[in-house]
């Protein structure tokens, strides 16, 4: 029991936090219950599925500036098909769409050799006006049920949107961690020259992880149509917050170490972060302020902690 806590030490830390967060939010508004915490698991949905993928590929010991933009062309995409296509051939096609995107970042950074993070910033720009072209201003609309699915409590405590992110992360990710990939991707991560001498294919195996980022942003691009029910070509602010959780939730920048419990956690906290600020009535301009400030130093703390374990 000792060494099982001691292996988990920063999830169950997160989690206190997280507790702690969530009894001041109640002292500070009282009525504050089962709607709030539905609000916030509403709210939370995209973010954590643009912290999954994101996650994902910084355990293979890269990065992804790209997911806003893929959860853009998605939810664009989703809006679109949906007013022609009925509702499930639509999320098909659409979980496909950003698979293939994923595929296509990860394709390039393998073929091209240049840095994940040049090659992740110029698509950036090119799924944003993919996204652009698709609709160029808010349009389109989903499926009611689609709609209706996010929200309420099929079981008493558990919000529709929790239960549909704990569901779908679990469905992707625990049968790719158990298998030769999963242990790949995290060879690749901790140490990729060793893992090519054990006979991982490096190469493959990164172009995976990025197609499951792609899958992660696919999602999180039909649960940001599905909460507006409309497609949004702009990209929202999910690149940012989804490194600081990924950092906060206690992967590692460097690779190879993390699970996806601890940012998923994470994205909790900074949302309700968000709620605690807005419940203060502290100034939306200064909320967005203090949100980035603790995104930056969460993300530079990683990066001090990355180099030191680097330089050890």
């Amino acid at each position: 029991m000792t060494e099982i806590f001691r292996r988990n030490a920063w999830i169950v830390g997160l989690v206190a936090l997280l507790a702690v967060l969530l009894v001041i939010t109640k002292l500070i508004q009282p009525s504050f219950g089962a709607s709030g915490l539905e609000s916030i698991a509403r709210a939370a949905l995209p973010f954590a599925f643009a912290t999954a993928g994101m996650a994902v590929v910084v355990i293979v010991g890269g990065i992804d500036l790209s997911v806003a933009s893929m959860m853009a062309v998605c939810a664009v995409t989703a809006a679109v098909l949906m007013e022609k296509v009925a509702g499930v051939p639509a999320i098909l096609m659409v979980l496909a769409l950003g698979s293939l995107m994923g595929l296509i970042n990860g394709a390039l950074i393998v073929l091209t050799r240049v840095p994940d993070i040049v090659v992740t910033l110029a698509m950036l720009f090119v799924w944003e006006g993919a996204a652009l072209l698709i609709l160029e201003t808010p349009g389109g609309s989903t499926t009611s049920w689609l709609q209706q699915g996010i929200r309420g409590s099929l079981v008493p405590g558990v919000p529709n949107a929790l239960a549909i992110m704990a569901i779908c992360i679990a469905t992707v990710w625990l049968p790719i961690r158990r298998s030769k990939l999963g242990i790949s991707i995290y060879a690749t991560g901790s140490d990729e020259r060793a893992a090519f001498r054990s006979g991982v294919a490096v190469g493959r195996v990164k172009i995976a992880a990025y197609g499951i980022c792609g899958l992660f942003c696919a999602l999180g691009g039909l649960s940001l149509a599905a909460l507006t029910g409309i497609g949004e070509p702009v990209p929202g602010p999910y690149l940012l917050a989804s490194v600081a959780a990924v950092v906060l939730g206690g992967v590692v920048l460097g690779g190879g170490r993390g699970t996806l419990l601890g940012p998923i956690i994470a994205v909790f906290i900074l949302r309700i972060v968000r709620t605690i600020l807005t419940l203060l009535a502290v100034d939306p301009n200064v909320t967005t302020i203090i949100e980035g400030t603790i995104m930056v130093g969460v993300v530079m703390l990683g990066t001090v902690v990355t180099l030191r374990g680097a330089r050890r």
